[in-house]
């Protein structure tokens, strides 16, 4: 049986600002610490063993998860991750503008999955893991409003997955969403919430 742990200050194992503000608006007590891990070579490894995309993502949200607690003994860590699957398969976020509009490109007028896993836990042990999926599809939107897009934008709102934010902009890409909103942005919260609630962390 797992031990109480020994605060109800969660830890974020995660550098998302997206996630950390999910977490503030819900009244969610966290602390933020980096997880330090290689994400690529996980990626990598999971797409080399034929890994279904589900697992991929639960398994990112497990190292970021295991890395922090490690160095934090008995605190209750989150750790989660989102994958892009679209036609062509795997899609990483965009590290140029270049980039940014290559993916664009390649979803425009398709559909494609948003994977979210997110993990709990405690010392060495997984206590919690859930993942979701929600489907997007985008409109066949113009080469101008690519170019709209990108010069509206900061250069750090675009090395998203998908290089669009649905709270954002990024909207104005869309056709229609099939999903949990929370999961689109890369922490399925509710069910999160029903599991801290069972923890203590948050009031019943």
């Amino acid at each position: 049986m797992i031990a109480p742990c020994d605060a109800k200050v969660v830890l974020l194992a995660s550098a998302s600002v997206t996630r950390a503000q999910i977490l503030q608006n819900a009244g969610v007590a966290f602390e933020v610490d980096h997880a330090r891990i290689d994400e690529g070579a996980i990626k990598i490894a999971c797409q080399a063993g034929a890994v279904p995309v589900e697992e991929a993502a639960v398994r990112l949200a497990e190292a970021k998860a295991i890395e922090v607690a490690s160095r934090h003994p008995n605190r209750l860590v989150i750790g989660a991750d989102q994958l892009l699957v679209g036609e062509a398969g795997w899609c990483d976020k965009p590290q140029t503008r270049q980039a940014a509009r290559a993916t664009l490109e390649s979803l425009r007028g398709g559909e494609h999955r948003l994977v979210s896993g997110v993990v709990v836990a405690i010392d060495a042990t997984v206590v919690w893991t859930y993942v979701d999926v929600a489907t997007l599809s985008m409109r066949d939107y113009s080469a101008s409003f690519i170019d709209w897009y990108l010069d509206s934008m900061q250069p750090a709102d675009l090395q998203v997955v998908g290089a669009c934010r649905l709270e954002g902009l990024g909207v104005q890409a869309l056709a229609r969403i099939e999903g949990d909103y929370f999961t689109i942005l890369g922490l399925p919260l509710l069910p999160l919430l029903d599991f801290l609630r069972s923890r203590g962390i948050v009031p019943r």
